[in-house]
């Protein structure tokens, strides 16, 4: 007994564990696109993580420099496919700077119409596909049950379901009917109780909670460090949205909040689209209501769009963040240089900070939290 306790008293010699390195992606399910991550683990836990893209690069910056100006709206609806709409608008808002020209009334109108539809659209697929992630199926087929829905309309009005080319530089390809606006009420109507079935099914579930609250944490000043937009920032308790702070298409006319959340964690990025998507059907709802008569397309946009030489930035707040577009004329009939600021591109970057320290079964919760989409990354 005595060398019993003499041998545990012993110090013994420590432990040593190799690292593994392991390639997770660049397979779709999961990496939200085809993005591979290089985790370098101690166990289970992650040591160093390296984002790597470039698997779906598309080169449309450089393939607008042989379209026209026209044609190159088409191009911006394969950035991201999730909410082409706010897409088409940025670079539609670019063009129109340079030609100093702005859309007529109506036309504004069905853009913000539009693009809120489709943030809606963009956060039905992100809450969707997150439960999956954690691995709740039930509130996928609810969030695509509405979505259609979104979709439908946008049929009716443009006919199209995914990549629209319906808000064009000048103002907007097609008007909407008295039917059109009867059924898009209707489905404000709808949506309203669905989105709080969405927060008794998911967000206050027990099991969701405790895999997305304190997880993936950013403070304020690490997520303005690193430039993020969106609800990614917002979630983080930053209150900036670029329809409060630099308002376009009659922003400023329309009463709505910025939901805002904590701590930073999973939890309050994903909360946050759930309570923008009310903001949104508010703002839809204001503007069916004073939507004017008039033109859909201002006559200073010619069919044959030539802007003087010159440049022009403009952003507005896309479904996953700030947008900017530069476009850049030589006072020809095709852009000279076309440069997109996507905020999934740089909303990614931060996965190598905030990975590390987290197991292996967090990476997915914290990857899709942040809510990419690789056409705008590998644009």
């Amino acid at each position: 007994m005595e060398t019993d306790r003499l041998i545990a008293s012993e110090p013994g010699p420590e432990l040593e564990s190799d690292t593994m390195f392991i390639n997770m992606g660049p397979q779709h399910p999961s990496t939200h696109g085809v993005l591979r991550l290089g985790l370098t683990l101690s166990g289970e836990v992650i040591k160093r993580a390296a984002p790597d893209v470039g698997y779906l690069h598309r080169g449309t910056e450089k393939l607008m420099e042989t379209r026209s100006w026209s044609q190159c709206v088409v191009l911006t609806d394969r950035w991201d496919y999730c909410s082409a709409m706010t897409s088409n608008l940025a670079f539609s808002l670019a063009v129109e700077k340079l030609l100093g020209a702005e859309a007529p009334p109506r036309a504004q109108a069905l853009r913000v119409i539009m693009c809120e539809l489709n943030r809606i659209a963009s956060h039905l697929i992100f809450l969707g596909t997150y439960g999956i992630d954690i691995g709740a199926l039930t509130p996928f087929l609810y969030a695509f049950r509405e979505r259609e829905m979104i979709l439908d309309l946008y049929e009716r009005c443009c006919g199209a379901r995914l990549t629209y080319n319906y808000i064009r530089p000048g103002g907007v390809a097609a008007d909407v009917d008295e039917g059109w606006i009867a059924k898009c009420r209707e489905f404000l109507e709808y949506l309203k109780p669905r989105l709080d079935e969405y927060d008794a099914l998911l967000s206050f579930n027990p099991i969701f909670l405790a895999r997305t609250r304190d997880i993936g944490l950013i403070s304020a000043e690490t997520a303005v460090h690193w430039g993020l937009s969106g609800p990614n920032l917002r979630g983080s308790g930053v209150a900036y949205d670029v329809r409060k702070a630099e308002p376009y298409c009659g922003y400023e006319n329309y009463d709505f909040e910025v939901p805002v959340g904590r701590t930073g964690s999973c939890w309050d990025r994903y909360f946050c689209r759930v309570q923008e998507m009310r903001q949104s059907a508010r703002i839809v709802a204001a503007a069916l209501a004073s939507l004017p008569p008039g033109e859909l397309r201002t006559k200073a946009v010619p069919r044959v769009v030539k802007p003087a030489a010159g440049e022009a930035y403009a952003h507005v707040e896309a479904s996953r963040g700030d947008l900017g577009i530069l476009a850049v004329s030589d006072g020809g009939a095709a852009p000279f240089r076309v440069h997109v600021k996507a905020p999934c591109f740089i909303n990614l970057a931060i996965l190598q900070e905030i990975l590390v320290g987290k197991k292996v079964a967090d990476v997915v919760a914290v990857m899709g939290s942040i809510d990419i989409v690789l056409g705008e990354v590998d644009r």
